[in-house]
């Protein structure tokens, strides 16, 4: 079989795209309406025609007629939808409720070039609120329908070599088979593995090597704090924060990561200890934007733009799809293909 050939919808800074090249697939097309991601984008994959805009303003005849794909000849259509809409938000009072967020019907956008490209494999990545939405039924219907067959579940990235607990909803849908996912990875990759030993050039990257300003006050809270995997409520109430000896959520801020473990979900406030626990396991920091990409397994050479400083480069790391997670599943989707396809 040919090398196959995928396209990247909603690419943000390109994790997904990074773990399909990983596995094998040339990536021929992206779309992506964020500036500041398509820069990294495009800085990190040169060879990929990407449309800079909204999915609703690209028409799938353009993507064919500029990429010269016929119907049906595409191996993958992979996407991540923006998958705010389908979170739970968490009211001040601890409740939970279903975001109305009108980015949910993006999904519909997804299924147009399903229709319009008719590949034969179809890759959709999503939180796992995404499975108790009713616009997954819709989407199961008519993929089904053209001929799918399905396979989806809620898997954790740390299963699958990833350095870091990730919940993510995945469907696999092979036309005329089906795909299974990836096996879990023998040996978990922990914080060490991933942060441990950076190289020299890591050590002077604008990414890894910056001030951080934080007043004395919090800066003796961390230097507090027992080292790799230690958290505020070790202090005692006289020692911590009065914000934080008040209030009863959110126990992993200020919390430092451990060694011999898997980082927790790496999100937009990575770089910020007062939103989760992203102390260094022992350095009294937070963890660096350089070692947050490497705890989503991107690789070291990886580039980000600063153009929007550091906190643009904080949202494109945490919103990301972690590429390891991607390449493996990728590989699954290869081998049914060629196996089907010969």
């Amino acid at each position: 079989m040919k090398q196959p050939r995928a396209i990247d919808l909603f690419s943000g800074c390109g994790g997904l795209t990074e773990g399909l090249k990983q596995a094998g697939f040339r990536v021929i097309g992206a779309i992506e309406c964020n500036h500041l991601a398509v820069s990294t984008y495009e800085a990190n994959h040169k060879n990929v025609n990407v449309w800079p805009k909204e999915i609703q303003k690209v028409s799938v005849a353009q993507v064919r007629r500029e990429l010269k794909l016929k119907q049906g000849q595409l191996e993958l259509l992979a996407g991540c939808p923006p998958c705010q809409g389908f979170s739970t938000i968490t009211t001040l009072n601890g409740k939970r409720k279903r975001s109305s967020d009108s980015r949910n019907d993006l999904i519909f956008e997804f299924m147009r070039f399903v229709r319009g490209l008719k590949p034969k494999a179809v890759m959709l990545e999503n939180v796992p609120g995404l499975a108790k939405n009713w616009r997954l039924k819709l989407v199961l219907t008519e993929l089904r329908r053209l001929g799918y067959k399905c396979n989806m579940k809620t898997l954790d990235a740390a299963d699958y070599g990833v350095p870091q607990r990730r919940r993510r909803f995945v469907l696999l849908a092979g036309r005329g088979s089906e795909i299974e996912f990836a096996p879990h990875a023998r040996n978990k990759v922990v914080v060490r593995d991933a942060i441990g030993k950076l190289s020299r050039r890591a050590r002077n990257h604008p990414l890894h090597k910056y001030e951080e300003r934080r007043s004395e006050k919090v800066m003796r809270l961390i230097k507090r704090i027992p080292r790799d995997g230690g958290s505020r409520s070790s202090l005692g109430k006289k020692n911590q924060l009065p914000c934080h000896t008040n209030f009863d959520g959110f126990k992993d801020i200020y919390g430092r990561m451990a060694w011999n473990e898997v980082a927790p979900t790496i999100t937009t406030g990575c770089f910020n200890p007062s939103k989760g626990r992203f102390l260094h396991p022992t350095r009294n920091r937070a963890i660096t934007l350089r070692e947050a990409a490497l705890l989503q397994s991107f690789p070291l050479s990886y580039s980000f733009s600063l153009e929007k400083g550091r906190i643009g480069v904080a949202e494109m790391i945490g919103n990301a799809l972690p590429p390891e997670f991607i390449r493996r599943h990728a590989l699954q989707v290869i081998r049914t293909l060629a196996r089907t396809n010969g």
